[in-house]
């Protein structure tokens, strides 16, 4: 067996608005997470999806981050500069018949599965009828979709969660590689980069699990390791719902580093922490983690 990889994490945000508290949790959960393995901590701007990226975001992210004492051990990876790299994973699950192209709307799948007798029920995820599955029949292609029909149910388990077990033909279908508008999926580019990465341990919030099996599988067609996944608890907003970008959180107010981390802490299980500075806060934190969550 080769030998075991050397710890690595990652924290991978968007830059379509500033962090707020929920994406210092993950931030910090990650940080704590490969710095007690004695591992190294990765940060990658996850921009493929470019329309919804605002411009300078990038560098106040880094900028928020470097406030908070997290600080990479190598230079950031922009996924904007990635292209290439996605298109040969394409390339590889097409020869392979892993990929297909498909020619439907979102129009079209929504009345498929209404003529199948399947509707989509209200805020459910849309699931893929397999349409293209076996031939565009006369339509142009427009996006790329990974073929589940024949894979097995992924089982994994999560270091916080527990087992955790997912169909993903039956729970999403043949998902999308590369969008109808050319931009490449979200679960393609973080497998790829991952990899690239050597990214040994995935730390990020609890809302990301679904996707979880969806990365398994394409890992195992494309002969990738599989990393070990942890899924944090997520800071809630007034209505309940999860604290993002979309529904207005706060930027991170990084004049009080100290007291931000403090509140990360909290949402983390993580014991009250006394430290005058960042550094010693983040110095102190480490035990808590490495006893919650033991190093590998």
């Amino acid at each position: 067996m080769p030998p075991a990889a050397r710890t690595t994490g990652r924290f991978a945000p968007s830059p379509t608005g500033p962090l707020h508290a929920g994406s210092l949790v993950a931030a910090l959960a990650s940080w704590l997470d490969a710095r007690a393995a004695g591992g190294r901590w990765l940060v990658r701007i996850e921009d493929v999806d470019a329309p919804r990226c605002v411009p300078g975001v990038d560098a106040t992210i880094l900028a928020q981050l470097d406030a908070c004492g997290l600080r990479p051990d190598a230079p950031p990876l922009w996924q904007s500069t990635r292209g290439e790299a996605y298109q040969a994973a394409l390339d590889t699950l097409v020869n392979a018949g892993h990929a297909y192209p498909c020619g439907c709307s979102r129009r079209d799948i929504e009345q498929a599965l209404l003529a199948t007798g399947h509707p989509r029920e209200r805020h459910a995820e849309l699931i893929y009828p397999g349409t293209c599955r076996d031939g565009l029949q006369g339509r142009p292609a427009r996006a790329w979709r990974m073929r589940t029909g024949a894979c097995a149910p992924i089982e994994w388990i999560d270091r916080r969660l527990g087992p955790q077990h997912q169909d993903v033909a039956q729970a999403v279908g043949d998902f999308v590689l590369r969008r109808a508008d050319g931009l490449w999926a979200y679960q393609l580019a973080v497998v790829v980069d991952d990899a690239a990465q050597g990214i040994t341990d995935v730390v990020r919030g609890e809302d990301l699990t679904d996707n979880t099996a969806r990365q398994i599988l394409l890992q195992q067609a494309l002969g990738l390791r599989t990393p070990r996944y942890l899924h944090t608890a997520l800071v809630l907003g007034p209505d309940g719902e999860k604290l993002s970008k979309q529904n207005g959180a706060a930027p991170l107010d990084t004049g009080e580093p100290l007291a931000c981390l403090e509140r990360a802490g909290q949402v983390l299980g993580l014991p009250a922490v006394e430290a005058d500075t960042v550094e010693g806060w983040l110095h102190a934190a480490l035990p808590a983690w490495a006893a919650r969550y033991p190093p590998p």
